[in-house]
């Protein structure tokens, strides 16, 4: 990846960026334009960029500052946990590149996760087509710029910001700001104290970005392509218990549950859910011989090494859940391991030793949705696809990215196939919402 990227003087940060396929003469004068007013609007404030090539060049106090507490997935451990272990990494194909600004006395403003791509894995959010459109037409997809969690299909915020930056005006003001910073591909500098650089790339994409921060984003930046897409979340509707919520569900479906909870223990496995401190190295060791399985069944290799796990248990410990079925000798055989939000419970990784009828339902769904009755807990996030949860009670919830692409004719006919994806995904989460399994419809069966 090193040789792509071209030493630039400090001054042109934010200067055109490099042609990328059909990238005309004019949109390069227009970006050029647009990184002039740019620079004046950052002389005017004080602001400053940075260029971090590793989360650890900030503390975790100085990004929680900005990132908070309500969503697990953006604290400095889970971030830096994936960088260390080096399934975020330059190795891996996801070179870190994440932006900062300070103000004239150096104190942080904001950040936006952002990494370099080589490929479009762990994402889950496809784009593979684009990129063989592009390569078909003789341009370069990749590298492309990419604001993410990596390996995390969840939505909540993306750019974290300081409180003097938490109204729409001054949100406004930042994203047109970083805008042409980010069109420009500018790069950690080569060596400590050099000028940055440019990165040559295809697009930008931000993934899984909450709809408060969609809306903010489009609003300072209409060229932003905007792509639903569609999960199945559980929310609450008040119950206090699990046996209160098996009761607002149809008979049939009530029944089911039972049968299948039921199915479980027959088999002779047992269910334990453990927090915090509760969870040893010898549990996350357990957890990711089952971990493994979903992938190596596949023929595929996981994404996540052991070594990020056990990082997550010394690390943020209060943010997990860990659920085990233990066999009759007590020995763990299928296992999950979600993380804790302030009012969501996300279920992230699964697997398990043992082929057991009912066993997936119960270790994902049923003591999530447990616990979050107990805890009170708003949403229960589970993961990516899965129509079966549908008749378990989680509703179509709607996700959403941004996408922007240097070649305008890719950008159009990618804005125009993603209407189409608009259209149909309206059209079945009307057809999931008439199959839930309900007596009584909710007042808004699923927010964004």
């Amino acid at each position: 990846m090193t040789g792509q990227w071209q030493a630039e003087d400090e001054a042109a940060t934010g200067a055109a960026a490099h042609e990328t396929g059909a990238a005309t003469d004019q949109q390069q004068a227009a970006s050029a334009a647009d990184a002039a007013d740019a620079a004046d609007a950052a002389q005017k404030q004080g602001w400053r960029l940075e260029v971090l090539d590793s989360l650890d060049a900030l503390t975790a106090s100085e990004w929680n500052a900005l990132a908070g507490d309500d969503y697990p997935f953006l604290q400095h451990a889970y971030l830096s946990a994936l960088e260390s272990c080096g399934a975020a990494s330059a190795a891996s194909g996801w070179h870190p590149a994440h932006l900062v600004v300070r103000d004239a006395d150096g104190r942080l403003l904001a950040g936006l996760l952002r990494y370099l791509k080589l490929h479009s894995r762990g994402e889950y959010v496809f784009d593979q087509q684009w990129a063989e459109a592009l390569e078909q037409a003789g341009g370069r997809y990749y590298p492309k710029q990419l604001t993410a969690v990596p390996f995390t299909p969840s939505d909540g915020p993306r750019l974290v910001t300081s409180p003097q930056l938490t109204s729409p005006a001054a949100r406004r003001a930042l994203l047109e700001w970083l805008w042409p910073h980010l069109k420009a591909g500018i790069a950690p500098a080569a060596e400590p104290g050099s000028a940055l650089r440019r990165y040559e790339h295809s697009g930008f994409h931000l993934l899984f970005v909450s709809a408060q921060e969609r809306q903010d984003w489009q609003a300072a930046i209409p060229e932003l392509i905007s792509r639903p897409g569609m999960q199945y979340h559980w929310q609450s509707r008040g119950e206090p218990d699990f046996a209160t919520w098996l009761e607002s569900l149809r008979s049939k479906r009530r029944k089911e549950i039972r049968r299948e909870r039921r199915k479980v223990a027959e088999q002779g496995f047992t269910l334990a859910r453990l927090e915090g401190a509760q969870i040893g190295p010898d549990d996350i060791e357990a957890f990711y011989r089952c971990y493994c399985m979903t992938y190596l069944e596949r023929g595929q290799r996981p994404y996540l090494p052991l070594d990020f796990f056990q990082q997550l248990r010394r690390s943020m410990p209060e943010r997990l859940l860990l659920v085990q079925a233990r066999d009759e000798q007590g020995a763990p055989v299928a296992a999950a391991l979600c993380l804790i939000g302030s009012d969501c419970l996300y279920g992230r990784w699964w697997g398990s030793e043992v082929h057991a009828d009912c066993l997936h339902f119960e270790v994902c769904y049923y003591q999530g949705l447990e616990f979050c009755l107990q805890r009170g807990l708003k949403r229960f996030d589970p993961g990516t696809q899965g129509e079966h949860k549908i008749s378990r009670g989680f509703a179509a919830y709607t996700t959403g990215s941004l996408h922007w692409l240097m070649h305008p004719g890719l950008q159009e006919a990618v804005a125009e196939a993603v209407e189409e994806e608009a259209r149909w995904l309206n059209k079945a989460r009307q057809q999931v919402t008439a199959m839930l399994p309900y007596r009584e419809p909710a007042a808004q069966t699923a927010q964004e």
